[in-house]
């Protein structure tokens, strides 16, 4: 078990359903990060940004961005993270992978889907909470509009770490600061989320504000908004525990069912 795990964060423009654009642009930020990370974690549909287009650009789990994945995360010895377009048994999911370098993927379909723009006529929700156990760390890990869903999140399983991976645009960014930090503080846990800025091909403006918050809701890290950006973060295994066995906030939560 580690006692202490290094993120990537990066916060990063999107070519509009592009996969081999894309891939090529995080391969070259990633070959850009300078340490040793044991996680890089990508935004939401990072290989063509929030498309509702899902025909056009849908993969199987055997395709470029699974394998493009897989050889990133042994190359860099880290495992990498970030959702895109699957098509599934006639079923399209957005799905975020969490591929380990041994190559191991493990999944999460969204269970949350966007009905502001339709996205659930679209995309088949998941239905399964995905709680990845990575060199001793608890890693639950969701998607862009889950952030609004406290109960969905609710840590339960005594994990250590709630990422999100977003393309939560501009004009409602307030919300996504406040909600990270919430998440933080009500799960006694650090939370992250990592979002996209710049423009996309439906005119949504995005502002990044990507962000990690430790568990008493202090933000950990300095990337700027509208600006592409990596930055890395390092979490500690005794800041939780400290405060865990200090506030024992947890203790007291609510026993629940969800359907």
């Amino acid at each position: 078990m580690k006692e202490t795990l290094k993120i990537a964060l990066i916060q990063s423009d999107l070519v509009w359903e592009n996969p081999k654009q894309n891939l090529k642009n995080f391969y070259e930020k990633i070959d850009n990060i300078s340490e040793d990370v044991d996680l890089i974690l990508l935004p939401e549909m990072f290989t063509t940004g929030f498309t509702m287009n899902a025909k056009d650009v849908a993969e199987t789990m055997d395709g470029d961005t699974v394998k493009w994945m897989q050889s990133v995360a042994l190359k860099t010895n880290a495992a990498v993270i970030g959702s895109f377009v699957v098509l599934e048994a006639n079923n399209y999911y957005n799905r975020l992978l969490f591929v380990e370098p041994s190559g191991a993927i493990k999944y999460y379909d969204k269970r949350h889907t966007f009905t502001l723009v339709g996205e659930d006529k679209i995309y088949s929700a998941g239905f399964e909470k995905l709680i990845v156990d990575y060199k001793g760390w608890k890693i639950c890990p969701l998607i862009c509009y889950d952030l609004r869903f406290p109960v969905w999140a609710r840590n339960t399983e005594d994990y250590d770490v709630l990422l999100y991976v977003a393309n939560w645009p501009k004009p409602r960014i307030s919300a996504w600061d406040a909600l990270l930090k919430a998440r933080a503080i009500e799960n006694m846990a650090y939370c992250i989320g990592v979002n996209r800025v710049g423009v996309d091909g439906v005119n949504s403006d995005y502002s990044g504000h990507s962000a990690a918050y430790d568990v008493l809701g202090n933000k950990i890290t300095s990337i700027e908004p509208d600006k592409e950006q990596t930055q890395t973060v390092l979490l500690e295994k005794r800041h939780i525990e400290a405060y865990r066995n200090k506030l024992k906030f947890l203790d007291d939560r609510d026993v629940f069912i969800l359907k």
